[in-house]
């Protein structure tokens, strides 16, 4: 079992035992037959995972959709782009269609659009370069003019913080909201390939990654798959488990999802599916 793998059970407990429960309560989400979705949650969890020591955070306890979740990453950063189009035909991912805003095909002026306009990627990459030792190496996705302009999903994983020690990089990824059984272990392992892309273009090497979630919660439509998870022991053997940028190149813009290696995984079947709330 992995380190991401007891953290998840231990904060998958936590919120079935301790959380707060919204039913009763107004939400904004529904599911697809226009029923409210409640949730269990509990608020500001932090996690953090050494990466020199192998400490990858991926989930064992179940499959975990490593290719689509780092060619999401590519969609936001390397194409920053909102077109559902170009990531259904460069990509074939689907799932972001249900929050198409007003048939314009794109997500609004969100993620990898608002990327685009406020320059963040590449002044990310040159601030690394240049200040190697700054203190003001951050991606925010949370911009209220962005907001005011479409409607739109408001960005769950909102904002990265990016230190540097030693030619080693840390990074902080920060998120207002986390569906733990769905996105948590995506957003984890999606954040930390963005950050072997950033390190292999600086020349750094990696270090720590850290997550904080505002509101970690459960769907009380996932009640019951949650249990069964608990119930798994996961992956026997992790020793080996680890995902790899196996490549020579050193531009940002030129790394590919074939790049990437997740050795070793075996996880638990089978595999969930989780109804979504939009």
């Amino acid at each position: 079992m992995t380190k991401a793998d007891k953290n998840f059970k231990e904060l998958c407990t936590r919120i079935l035992e301790e959380g707060y429960n919204t039913k009763g309560e107004k939400v904004r989400p529904k599911y697809a037959d226009g029923t409210p979705s409640h949730t269990y949650f509990v608020n500001q969890v932090w996690e953090e995972y050494d990466l020199q020591k192998g400490e990858f955070p991926i989930l064992t306890l179940r499959h975990i959709a490593w290719k689509s979740s780092i060619k999401e990453i590519l969609w936001i950063y390397q194409d920053q782009t909102n077109s559902l189009d170009v990531l259904e035909d460069k990509y074939d991912i689907h799932w972001w269609n249900d929050w198409e805003v007003e048939q314009s095909r794109t997500i609004g002026q969100r993620y990898g659009a608002t990327v685009k306009r406020y320059d963040l990627m590449n002044k990310l990459l040159n601030g690394l370069k240049t200040q190697p030792y700054g203190r003001r190496h951050i991606i925010n996705l949370y911009q209220y003019q962005d907001f005011q302009e479409t409607d739109g999903l408001f960005p769950c994983a909102m904002e990265t913080h990016w230190s540097v020690r030693d030619g080693i990089l840390d990074m902080t990824l920060i998120q207002r909201s986390s569906d733990v059984p769905v996105a948590n272990a995506i957003n984890k392992l999606q954040y930390v390939a963005l950050m072997m892309m950033v390190a292999k273009h600086c020349d750094f090497k990696l270090g720590k990654f850290c997550h904080l979630v505002q509101n970690a919660h459960i769907y009380d439509r996932h009640v019951e798959q949650v249990k069964e998870m608990l119930e798994r022991k996961g992956q026997e053997d992790c020793t080996d488990l680890r995902l790899v940028l196996d490549t020579d190149k050193t531009d940002f813009y030129t790394f590919t999802l074939e790049d990437f290696k997740l050795e070793n995984y075996e996880p638990n079947k089978p595999n969930f599916k989780f109804e979504l709330a939009i």
